[in-house]
Formats: structure tokens, C-alpha cells, sequence
């Protein structure tokens, strides 16, 4: 399915969703919902004809899709707004006694609300039916049969040939000598199956006219008379109603209101009829014609047995119940004077007609539930998803086929794989949406469900601009199923494009701080998910750490911050989660990997004072890094001591490395003399945050003072008073107050003795320029 299939459905739901408030142009025949997202599928059916790269099953479904829109135009309309009021069949023959029969069955569908909606599906089934298939040309009435006859008349009716063709050329001699085994010519046998064929196909799209025009090209006007029958008896001079506002008689198709057409005999015509469609003598396609232009429940089976597909079901069961529900009503009234029924005219109060009313629909509901389960001989089945679907749409259970349709989705019934299943989705996901905004309830559940499946439909296909708008459909999940999405982009998308998604949020009405700070937990999730749960354990080799790149689940927990960096509102929930990652990292020693954490942060977090805690260890994270970025400068700078150079060029190079030496003390004395990641408030010690707090001092304080007094002990040829500051060190370490020979307990003591032996090689560093006493380099 193509890209901009997907872009320009959602097109027309935003330009939809902004009329929301106004159902007319909601349920506009031209420009609402429904009718162009059906033009969307029939351009899309087009082209991918055109293309010829889509499956069959894709160009079915594309099809099916298209006339379940139309069918929904059709009757929501009817169902949605309240039909003007028009006088009943009685008050217009009590104020009129010659109102045509025509005006009088329109009166009668207007009275019912279920009838009226059956005639719009018969309508609907007229649009959609297939186009039917064109006879051969016809050369004359009867040819070949006209041939024989002849030659049978000029040679005395012998031969076998003659004894075998009807005598007769008259309309009725094929069924009148067919007890004798006489017919028709094979030829003309042949054209008139065929031509019945297609004039039932031309009945069941409605074509009344074009069926007429048919029959007098191929020579039989009796034919065309006989199908012109079935239309209305129509006067407009002698209606009642005037449909203009003035007093002028309304015009007919031609133009003159005192011409009639139609046919003023129809229940004599509907009885021959009858009888024509129950002759076994004639052929099933000439029975079924007839039980078509005059459908009833006596030749309702016949009209059955030529229905080859599941529309054609539909279209005879409806076609019967809208033609005796009209005959029963006209026959109550006693038919009025045209066509006189020979019955009273039956009186009811208004409360028996609701109740005959109800028990009809109950009828029509009943005859209409048996073709969920009717079989079909070509196309698709009743178990179809959009056969199902039309269905419950006729029936009026929208609610009940989205909960059906939703309990399949959750149960895995369809296959996410399959090549129709994006066209189904995206319908139900259309048609929920399109349900809300006409203010039909929906259950929230069954929403959830199939936007959800339409959602991943959209992932697949890349369609990534248009999650926001489908997810914000999800009312109270739509925060939630938008974050899961932004999650899902993972490390394939960059922080323009990661902001730009979140941005999107806004335009569909989410609340973006709360999709920002949902996606960045979720986020956080996943790459823990990957991650050790806990840092207990043996402390880690901060050397090897720092040489091992960084893994892509501990890249995935450190850009889960680039969702609350994007706007000032979630600046606080950056920093919480900020503190969260750098310690849960810098407890397993992954020293770089937190340091570009660090850098994704913007300034403005460092100004944040509440709560002051949380404050604080930020503000210790940033000296932390800047202590130990200095100390990596120094080892930098001391890798370019080339004594060979220039006087200017060393005395340069010295001025440097002096003074990152300098900072690099300074900067670490400050970090230990300052109660650096020591909690402000008391917190139980088997907390995860102090067990965390603990480890990392535990980890980093030893590592800081051996890095910064080996530097010392290091620089002491360049700047000879270093010996003297990294004696001055073992005696802060050594200070009570700040209680720094503490962090050395840990692995048996270890990196104390690591520490002491270097405190030794310093003193003995002292005693390098002569003299005995070891304290003289301390004072």
C-alpha cells in the first residue's frame, strides 16, 4: 500500500476531526468523511491496477473497504438526523382520493424508519452491484427459430429438425409447446439465456431503463413492457403535494405534469408475474427475471437460486421484505383509486402501528441475522470482516461488530502478516474515529484495541508522522501508547527527529511534558532491561571500564534523557532521572558513559534549587567531572614534555602543565574536603540511592586521591613543592573530620595499601635532595 494512501486518509480525518461540531457537513454526500475516504479507495483501487503489483486479495479488500463507505453515507445520514415531516398515506387520500400510487408508497417508506433505511441499502446494492454483461448484437426476433418454422410451413412440417422447434413465433408459444418438447432454435435457446442473464443483472442494479432499451434493441418490445411494469403508477398533476412551495402542478421527467407513466395495473402485473416466475416450463433464468422485477415470498426462492454471490443475497432478501412491506401497506389502504385492493380500509390508533412497527422490524432483523451464516457461490463469504461488517452496520450494531472485530484482534484471529490485514485495520481504525465524531457510542476498549493494531500497521510501513494523530485518539492511553512509540524509535532516530516526534504530540492535542516524561521512563526501562538490575558486588577495574565501549543498552539509558531536555516544563524531571543514571552508572565505573550524559544536559538544570537534595548531588555529579576531566588534562599535557624543543616552547609547556596541576589539586581537595555525595538527610542504608551513594565514594574517592597524588609525586622535577602538597594529602586523608580513609575499607583494604606504599615512595621522594629528617618535605 502506498505512502501517501496512508498520508492522505489522514488528511482527510484531521481536515474531519475540525468539523467535529458540525455533523452536516460530517454526513455531506460530497465532501463528508465517508464518502471521501471512499473516493480515497477507489483512486487507490485504480492505480493499483494500473500498477499491477497488488495482490488479488489487496485489490478485494481495497474493493470491499470502498462499498462499506458507501454504504455508511448511505445510512447514517438517515439515522443521524430527523427526516422533514410529510404527510401520511391516509391524509393524503382523505385530502386527495386520486393521489397516485407512487405518491403513496413514498409516503409509506417515509412512516417507517426501518423501511425507509432498507430502501437506501437497496439503493446502495443498485450502486455497487458489477456492471452487467453486454449480449451479442441481436439480428432479428427469433432468427434461426423464424427459419425453421418457415421451412417446416414450405415443406409440410417433415423432418425431424421441424418437429423439434415451436410452430409458433409468438412471445408465449415457447412455454405453450414445451409439454410437446418443442423450443426455440439452439442459436436463439442460446441469445435469449443470455439476454436474460443480462437483463437480471440490469434489474439488480436498478437499471429499469437501460433493461428496456435492451430488449427493444434485441426485437422483443413486449419484453421491455413487461419489465416496464414494475414501475409505480405517477400523475404529478394529480398529487397532492407540492414539493416547490407554489401551486403549479410539479413536472414530470418530460417535463409536462399532465403526463402519467408507470403502470396503473401493477397488482394484476404483479400476479402474472408470480405466476411466470413458479412456471417450471420457462427457463431459470427467464423465472428468475421475473421473480426479480416482482420479488414476494412466493418467488423468493427462485430469486434466491440465482444469486451467486453474498450481495446478491442481501439484495433479494431486502428487495422481498421492501416490496410486501409497500404491498401490505398500499392493501391496507385499500389501494386507493387507481388500483383498488378490494379490502376496508383498516383503522389503527397510533400505539397499534408502533407495535406492528416493531414486530416488523423484529421480522426484518430475523431474515436479515440468516445471512451471516447464507452460502455463496462466487466471491467472498458471509464470514468475511467487511461482509460481517456491512451487515452489522445494516442491522444498526456498530457496537457490537467493534467489539467483535476488536475481541479478534486481542485473540490473534487475523494475521498481522497477511496482505489484507492493513486494509482492515486502517478501515476499523477510520470507522471508530468516524463513529465518535458523529456521536455514535463506541466502546472505549474495542478504540483502544484497533487503533492500537492500526498503530503497528503504521510503524511497519514507516508512517511515523502520523502516530501522534492516530494515538491521541486513544483518550486516556494516548499519552501512554504515543510514548510507547517514541520508545520504540530506540537509537535509529536522531535528537532532531526524536524532538520533532515529540513536538508532533502538541498538534494532536497531547500533553507533551507528560509524553516526554512517559517515553523517558519507558525508555529507561528497556535499557535496564538489558542491564544488570543491581550494582552489588566487587568493585570494578575502573581501568578496564574506562577502555570498554559503551554497550548500546547503556546508549539507549543515557539519550533517554534527550526526551525531558526539550522544553523547560520537564527541566525538573531531567535533572531527577539525570542523578538516577549518572549514579546507577558511575557505580559500575562507567566513568565516559556518564560524562556524555552529562554533556546532553543544558545549563539551565545547574540552576534548579528544589528539592535542595536532589539539587546538590547534581551539583556534585558536575564536580565530580570536573575534577577528573582536569586530571585527564594533566596526563595529556604531561605526554608532551619533549625536552629537546625550544626554551620558549618548553617555558610554555611548563606554564601549562603548572598550572592544570594546580587546578587539578585544587579541584580535587575541594571535592573531598566538601562532603562530596554524602547524603544531607539521613536515608536508611539499605536504600538503593545510599547504597549507590556508598559505592560510588567507595569506588572513585581512593581513585581520585592515588590519581592525585601520583601526579604530585609525578610533577615534583617540574615544580619541586608538589612532594610537599602530596604529603599534605595523607594528612587530609587522614583528617577525622572528613573521614576519607573510611572509603579504603573496602575489597580487604586493598587500594589502602596501594595508597600507603605511594605516601612512602613521597617521603622518600623528600630525602632526594639530601638531609635526613623525612618531615623536612612536609613543612
Amino acid at each position: 500500500m502506498s505512502e501517501t494512501f496512508y498520508t492522505s486518509c489522514a488528511d482527510v480525518l484531521a481536515s474531519c476531526q475540525t468539523q467535529k461540531d458540525n455533523l452536516e457537513a460530517l454526513l455531506d454526500p460530497h465532501t463528508g468523511f465517508a464518502p471521501r475516504l471512499r473516493q480515497l479507495c477507489e483512486q487507490q483501487l485504480s492505480d493499483l491496477r494500473q500498477e499491477g503489483n497488488a495482490t488479488q486479495d489487496e485489490l478485494e479488500a481495497l474493493r470491499m473497504e470502498c462499498s462499506t463507505w458507501a454504504l455508511l453515507q448511505a445510512v447514517m445520514p438517515a439515522r443521524k438526523t430527523e427526516p422533514p415531516l410529510q404527510p401520511s398515506a391516509r391524509a393524503l387520500l382523505s385530502a386527495n382520493p386520486y393521489t397516485p400510487t407512487s405518491v403513496l408508497a413514498q409516503a409509506t417508506m417515509a412512516a417507517s424508519r426501518a423501511l425507509s433505511e432498507l430502501v437506501v441499502v437497496r439503493e446502495w446494492l443498485h450502486d455497487t452491484a458489477p456492471p452487467p454483461p453486454r449480449p451479442d448484437a441481436s439480428t432479428g426476433y427469433w432468427r434461426f427459430t423464424k427459419h425453421r418454422v418457415m421451412q417446416g410451413r414450405w415443406t409440410g412440417n417433415t423432418g425431424r429438425a421441424a418437429e423439434n422447434v415451436v410452430r409458433e413465433m409468438d412471445p408465449d408459444a415457447v412455454v405453450r409447446e414445451a409439454e410437446t418438447g418443442r423450443c426455440l432454435a439452439g442459436d436463439d435457446t442460446s441469445y435469449d439465456k443470455a439476454l436474460s442473464h443480462t437483463l437480471f443483472a440490469y434489474v439488480r442494479a436498478g437499471n429499469i431503463e437501460d433493461a428496456v432499451k435492451l430488449c427493444r434493441d434485441a426485437h422483443q418490445p413486449w419484453r421491455a413492457a413487461s419489465i416496464r411494469g414494475s414501475l409505480l403508477f405517477s400523475w404529478p398533476a394529480m398529487a397532492a403535494t407540492r414539493h416547490d412551495g407554489d401551486d403549479d402542478p410539479v413536472e414530470d421527467e418530460e417535463g409536462d405534469p399532465d403526463l402519467w407513466h408507470g403502470n396503473r395495473r401493477r397488482a394484476l402485473w404483479k400476479t402474472t408475474c408470480t405466476r411466470a416466475a413458479l412456471d417450471s416450463r420457462s427457463s431459470s433464468a427467464e423465472r428468475a427475471l421475473y421473480a426479480a422485477l416482482a420479488p414476494s415470498v412466493q418467488t423468493s426462492s427462485v430469486l434466491k437460486s440465482a444469486c451467486r454471490t453474498w450481495e446478491d443475497a442481501l439484495w433479494a432478501t431486502i428487495s422481498v421484505l421492501c416490496e410486501e412491506r409497500q404491498s401490505e401497506a398500499l392493501a391496507r389502504l385499500g389501494g386507493g383509486f387507481w388500483e383498488p385492493s378490494g379490502r376496508e380500509v383498516e383503522e389503527r390508533d397510533r400505539d397499534a402501528a408502533d407495535d406492528e412497527e416493531e414486530a416488523w422490524r423484529a421480522d426484518v432483523e430475523q431474515e436479515l441475522q440468516a445471512l451471516a451464516t447464507v452460502q455463496v457461490q462466487e466471491g467472498l463469504g458471509a464470514d468475511d470482516p467487511f461482509h460481517i461488517s456491512q451487515l452489522h452496520i445494516i442491522l444498526d450494531r456498530t457496537d457490537a461488530l467493534l467489539d467483535d472485530f476488536a475481541s479478534r484482534l486481542r485473540d490473534g484471529a487475523y494475521d498481522p502478516e497477511s496482505s489484507e490485514y492493513p486494509t482492515m485495520t486502517r478501515f476499523f481504525a477510520h470507522l471508530c474515529l468516524y463513529l465518535q465524531m458523529i456521536d455514535i457510542a463506541v466502546s472505549p476498549l474495542a478504540i483502544q484495541i484497533i487503533l492500537e493494531a492500526y498503530l503497528q500497521v503504521l510503524e511497519g510501513a514507516g508512517q511515523r508522522s502520523l502516530i501522534a494523530m492516530y494515538a491521541g485518539a486513544l483518550g486516556d492511553n494516548a499519552v501512554e501508547r504515543y510514548a510507547l512509540f517514541l520508545t520504540s524509535l530506540a537509537l535509529s532516530a536522531d535528537p532532531l527527529e526524536r524532538r520533532t516526534a515529540l513536538q508532533r504530540a502538541r498538534e494532536h492535542g497531547l500533553d507533551v511534558p507528560r509524553v516526554a516524561i512517559v517515553t523517558a521512563e519507558r525508555t529507561i526501562e528497556r535499557a535496564l532491561d538489558g542491564l544488570p538490575s543491581s550494582v552489588k558486588g566487587p568493585l570494578p577495574d575502573l581501568a578496564k571500564a574506562a577502555l570498554e565501549p559503551a554497550e548500546e543498552a547503556e546508549m539507549l539509558l543515557v539519550r533517554s534523557i534527550e526526551w525531558t531536555v526539550v522544553e523547560a516544563d520537564t527541566y525538573d524531571t531531567a535533572l531527577e532521572q539525570a542523578n538516577v543514571i549518572v549514579r546507577y552508572l558511575l557505580a559500575r565505573g562507567r566513568v565516559n558513559v556518564a560524562r556524555l550524559l552529562l554533556d546532553m544536559l543544558p545549563p539551565e538544570l545547574a540552576a534548579i534549587g528544589t528539592p535542595a537534595e536532589r539539587a546538590a548531588e547534581y551539583l556534585d555529579h558536575r564536580q565530580f567531572f570536573i575534577a577528573w576531566e582536569t586530571l585527564e588534562r594533566v596526563a595529556e599535557c604531561q605526554a608532551l614534555d619533549a625536552p629537546q624543543t625550544s626554551r620558549d616552547t618548553r617555558a610554555a609547556w611548563l606554564k601549562d602543565y603548572g598550572g592544570l596541576v594546580s587546578s587539578a589539586r585544587e579541584q580535587v581537595l575541594k571535592l573531598l574536603t566538601t562532603d562530596w555525595l554524602v547524603p544531607q538527610a539521613e536515608i536508611p542504608a539499605a536504600d538503593r540511592r545510599a547504597r549507590e551513594l556508598a559505592r560510588i565514594r567507595q569506588l572513585f574517592i581512593p581513585e581520585l586521591i592515588l590519581r592525585l597524588h601520583k601526579l604530585l609525586v609525578l610533577s615534583r622535577t617540574h615544580i619541586p613543592e608538589n612532594v610537599r602538597h602530596a604529603l599534605h594529602l595523607a594528612n587530609v586523608v587522614a583528617d577525622s573530620r572528613y573521614m576519607l580513609f573510611t572509603e579504603f575499607a573496602g575489597e580487604n583494604g586493598r587500594r589502602l595499601k596501594e595508597y600507603l606504599a605511594a605516601v612512602r615512595t613521597a617521603v622518600l621522594a623528600g630525602l632526594e635532595h639530601g638531609g635526613s629528617d623525612p618531615f623536612r618535605a612536609a613543612l
